[in-house]
């Protein structure tokens, strides 16, 4: 980057410093609990993602959803892992007074939070501890609080004056430090300061510093739960953002993309270490669609995804505030997402997806033809190519027997323990799958009869080698087929219909105008079946 284009492109920036910390969370109730409950930051705003409508991205900051003030966080229920490494950052500092320290000292202690410190970090007492995912979060005192702006949020047994005020920090990890902090002072108006060992601290007029720390030697960043996904940074307006996106490309020919998140306008890109960097504006900000007191009540779906915003609505995970009633999920053989309507009537439809699907796949057909009852989706165990199953296959059409077994049983004990864990009662419940899940369900009914005593088989195909003798299996049951027409295993669902039926299962057979995919046309047929059965 020349000096005269540096020059510029700091000129442009009134304001610079940090505008939120986004990461990646495995569990959201428990993110909510700690975030909310614990530190005591406000829920600002709950959306679906821009990228992926099945996605919860939920965002806490201070009393007015400042920028400089905002953690973000994307739910991968149940997700694998991710490692921490350079190319990505890995801790949030959050400012609080020097005085605070001691209070949130005792204050993790009464939660059986653990801690490290507090510890002298560049001058600042810093109090070290991890939330639920294990990403590091640090407590920061700070001498003059005054370049913070926005206004605390105070909850209960928090006080004011030892409320957390905003962002201070965040650090990246990078095996190219020079180049790394070159990078984020030469376009975004950080400045180089004071180093401590291995970390570099870049300020800012706001507040909020980037440290950089010499990760050279360090294994890589893996993306997944428990780590941070970007550290955006305050752009002053929409011309700054663009004028950082052309320096960048004029220079480093670094790829770029600019947004509109509604809430604000940023641009991303990745710094030659390999962390990503989003640049965002201000504004609009937050109370756009809320006002104040408002803030963060409301679900939004962005606007290109309304067009299915049911079925997002049906496939993000709930969760409740502190204080509020709250679904308690329970370690089951299975990975398990639970929808609860606002009004829910006493059944229960327990879902299971079909190959390349997963637990959210089936919420939004279950949903459409059952919009009072209690949904719980599975995930299958067994993998194929990175995606769930219910039970390995060998080949199309050649099945692991073996793996067949071993999970029926696993599910026949979680069927067991469905009224203790969630007060299920299984006279009341309806087994719905898809394809592989389909299969599945087939094949528990006649290794373990009456355990399922109704059940839906979207395009199923019957998977056993050799049935249990009809004499051993029999049971009185409900199933719906739905085959599909043009599907190339509509013979396999009429076979599998046919072995259900000599073993005393009352089975009704239905056909739709498509192939292997579930269609609208299915939504029509499973509620009037439903209906018929309650």
């Amino acid at each position: 980057m020349t000096d005269g284009s540096r020059a510029a492109t700091q000129q442009s920036q009134a304001v610079s410093g940090l505008h939120h910390i986004t990461a990646i969370t495995r569990s959201i109730q428990a993110n909510v609990d700690f975030y909310v409950g614990f530190l005591g930051l406000r829920l600002v705003k709950r959306t679906a993602g821009f990228e992926d409508a099945a996605q919860l991205h939920l965002f806490y900051g201070d009393a007015q959803a400042s920028p400089g003030s905002l953690v973000t966080f994307l739910a991968w229920e149940d997700g694998s892992p991710g490692r921490v490494g350079h190319g990505a950052p890995n801790e949030i500092g959050l400012a609080v007074s020097c005085d605070a320290i001691g209070f949130w000292l005792t204050r993790a202690l009464q939660f059986g939070i653990a801690t490290q410190g507090p510890a002298q970090e560049f001058g600042e007492p810093v109090l070290r501890l991890k939330d639920p995912d294990g990403i590091i979060v640090k407590l920061i005192g700070v001498e003059d609080l005054g370049a913070f702006a926005g206004r605390r949020w105070t909850s209960e047994g928090i006080p004011e004056e030892y409320a957390i005020v905003a962002l201070r920090s965040g650090t990246i990890l990078t095996e190219k430090p020079a180049q790394t902090i070159a990078f984020l002072t030469g376009y975004f108006g950080l400045e180089e300061g004071p180093v401590e060992g291995s970390q570099t601290r870049l300020t800012s007029r706001s507040g909020g510093v980037v440290d950089v720390r010499d990760a050279t030697g360090f294994w890589t960043a893996a993306p997944g739960t428990g780590t941070i996904d970007h550290i955006a940074l305050n752009a002053p307006d929409m011309a700054a953002v663009h004028r950082a996106a052309a320096a960048i490309a004029a220079t480093d020919g670094s790829a770029t993309n600019a947004h509109d998140r509604t809430y604000f306008y940023s641009l991303y890109a990745r710094e030659p270490g390999g962390s990503l960097i989003e640049y965002a504006t201000g504004a609009p900000g937050f109370m756009l669609d809320e006002d104040e007191h408002d803030l963060g009540t409301t679900l939004f779906i962005p606007p290109h995804w309304r067009d299915r915003e049911a079925d997002s609505r049906a496939m993000l995970p709930q969760f409740s505030l502190p204080g509020e009633p709250r679904i308690r999920y329970r370690d089951l053989p299975f990975v398990h997402r639970i929808y609860m309507p606002e009004a829910p009537d006493d059944r229960t439809l327990v879902l299971l997806h079909g190959s390349g699907g997963n637990e959210t796949s089936l919420l939004p057909f279950a949903r459409a033809v059952a919009p009072q009852t209690m949904l719980m989706a599975l995930r299958g165990r067994a993998t194929e190519e990175g995606v769930p199953r219910f039970f390995r296959r060998f080949s199309d059409g050649t099945f692991d027997q073996k793996d067949i077994v071993s999970e029926a049983e696993a599910f026949v004990e979680m069927v067991g323990q469905l009224r203790q864990a969630y007060g299920v009662d299984v006279d009341k419940t309806t087994f719905v799958g898809q394809s592989n899940g389909a299969n599945f369900l087939g094949a528990v009914m006649l290794l373990h009869p009456g355990v399922i005593r109704r059940a839906v088989l979207l395009r199923p195909a019957p998977v056993l080698n050799g049935s249990p003798a009809a004499d051993t299996a029999s049971a009185q049951a409900d199933v719906l087929i739905v085959a599909g027409t043009s599907d190339t295993y509509a013979a396999d669902a009429e076979k599998l219909g046919a072995i259900l039926a000599a073993r005393s299962v009352a089975v009704t057979m239905e056909r739709v105008e498509a192939g292997h995919d579930v269609v609208a046309a299915d939504r029509g047929v499973v509620a009037r079946w439903l209906a018929a059965q309650a």
